[in-house]
């Protein structure tokens, strides 16, 4: 090893919420981490691919991990010291920033970043943690079962540099150390003899992966003229039709995710700012004139992530480096696609066509173009576990009647969301199930194989189904923080992630290190855990 490689008890690649959770949990529990990011942000689909956080009716509870709780205490207080808000804004104790519909705290993915760097802080004055942003793994090294080294790569200079500890987690948005590594892996769908899941396809079918989402901020600017120029495939997606679609992805008209009917939605409802009627604009608004002092704010912003941009033509996953970029390529033209046609040709509900004063805002995406600085991924490669999520543990069609979720005796956090699957690769439509409130297990969370690489992102051992309720932001957080605290146990007390969970004295303490210690909440109560989805619905 040459004296420029990195060194340290956990190397955490990928620094979306997994990522930052594992690193502030190891640092916490006294151990050293090097933490890596492909972008310049920490905080992946809360930041980098701006995407507010999806998130379930107990998230304010004791029933969200304290450390996604004071991330969510320490974004409003950010608004609250630095931000123009109107008085009773501000003492409002459940700050919305955005007023966005999709969360209790729509806000900008920059100050998510400045919160995230604050709460990292501590630990790089320390040196317990260091991070390195802007770099990608690009091989790994391997003696029989273990992982012994990345290489890493900086977007900025192409340089490589190797790291070493001895617990890797891999944290990308794509699981790209599984494939690096060689850990057994599984991509796209699994079919219905294989799982015995309801809603699985009826045959495996790796292509079959979510859609992918190139989010974009904008303002709206009446009087003013900010259209871009027409993009390249324009045309297509004005025109082109799937054949699971009511009709071009450019348009108003989509379909129910629940109950695939068509349904139409305006941009803007009849032009007023009234948010209280159904419009798309008001769904991830980020910034809300209203909230703040008369003067200081002159427009709302919001974030596109629609089913108009959801990019489903090709997969990311099991093809060419080249068949990806141009996968990552249509999805940013998609996205620029629909801007112009809302600027140009959307029909308008008190007649007329089209937005002109509709302006990207790269400010708010930390981007050149306004467009976010990655594509938000919904499904990774998922490691093949020592126990794997499947439908009949969450769903409530696969579940006995007043049964709630299962319960394990490995549990290691919580979360709560539907089966949330957008339209696929594969060229199926929406799938939009009910689950109810589930637990994280320890098993989904261990390689078969490998002894020292952890997933602290999508590609835990869920199913193409189950990954649906597990990928939203405090699953991830959660995730995370289970892995960061794992490893930081093993090295403590000696026994590897595979005997901590088949060891009962191991598996007891390493959750009473979760409840005791990290306050976290490892079981619903039965109130919840049973009948819970009903509040969702």
């Amino acid at each position: 090893m040459s004296p420029a490689e990195l060194m340290a008890d956990v190397l955490i690649v990928g620094g979306g919420l997994g990522g930052v959770a594992a690193a502030l949990t190891a640092c916490r529990l006294g151990r050293t981490v090097v933490l890596t990011e492909e972008t310049a942000w920490l905080g992946g689909q809360l930041t980098s691919q701006a995407v507010p956080p999806d998130e379930h009716p107990w998230i304010e509870s004791p029933y969200a991990s304290p450390s996604y709780r004071r991330l969510r205490h320490a974004i409003r207080e950010y608004y609250r010291r630095n931000h123009p808000l109107r008085a009773q804004v501000a003492a409002d104790p459940w700050l919305n920033p955005g007023l966005g519909r999709v969360s209790h705290l729509c806000h900008e993915p920059r100050v998510a970043v400045a919160v995230l760097d604050e709460m990292l802080a501590p630990y790089l004055t320390s040196r317990r943690l260091r991070v390195l942003t802007r770099h990608v793994p690009v091989a790994a090294t391997t003696d029989g079962d273990t992982v012994t080294a990345v290489t890493l790569r900086s977007l900025e200079t192409g340089d490589e540099i190797g790291a070493t500890a001895p617990y890797i987690v891999d944290a990308t948005e794509l699981g790209d150390l599984l494939e690096q590594a060689g850990v057994e892996h599984v991509i796209g769908a699994e079919g219905r003899a294989e799982t015995g899941e309801l809603h699985a396809p009826d045959e495996t079918d790796p292509s079959d992966q979510q859609a992918i989402t190139w989010c974009f901020a904008v303002d709206h600017r009446p009087g003013e003229s900010h259209v871009i120029d027409r993009p390249a495939g324009y045309a297509h997606w004005r025109d082109h039709v799937p054949e699971f679609w009511p009709g071009p992805q450019l348009s108003c008209t989509d379909v129910e995710p629940i109950s695939l009917t068509p349904r139409t939605l305006p941009i803007f409802h009849a032009d007023t700012d009234d948010d209280r009627l159904p419009d798309r604009w008001h769904y991830r608004r980020i910034v809300a004139r209203s909230q703040y002092e008369p003067g200081s704010v002159d427009s709302d912003v919001t974030l596109v992530n629609w089913p108009q941009n959801d990019y489903w033509e090709r997969p990311l996953l099991g093809v060419s480096d080249e068949a990806r970029q141009k996968a990552l390529g249509g999805s940013r033209d998609l996205s620029l696609s629909l801007l112009y046609w809302m600027q140009t040709e959307v029909p308008r509900p008190n007649g007329g066509t089209g937005y002109p004063g509709l302006r990207l805002r790269p400010d708010i995406t930390g981007t050149p173009d306004g467009l976010a600085k990655v594509a938000y991924i919904r499904e990774s490669r998922r490691i093949r576990a020592l126990f794997t999520v499947v439908e009949e543990h969450i769903g409530v069609e696969m579940r006995p009647a007043e049964a709630g979720s299962e319960v394990f005796h490995d549990a290691v956090g919580l979360g709560s969301y539907r089966i949330d699957l957008h339209p696929s690769t594969a060229g199926r439509s929406y799938v939009d199930i009910d689950c109810h409130p589930f637990q994280i297990p320890l098993g989904a969370l261990i390689p078969v194989r490998v002894g020292n690489l952890l997933p602290a992102n999508k590609n835990i051992g869920t199913t193409h189904i189950t990954n649906g309720a597990y990928r939203l932001h405090p699953v991830e957080w959660a995730i995370g923080e289970a892995v960061g605290a794992l490893v930081a146990y093993c090295l403590r007390t000696g026994p590897p992630p595979r005997a901590v969970r088949e060891d009962a004295g191991h598996l007891r303490e390493y959750r009473r290190l979760l409840s005791d210690t990290l306050g976290i909440a490892l079981v619903w109560p039965d109130r919840i855990r049973r009948y819970g989805h009903e509040a969702r619905a």
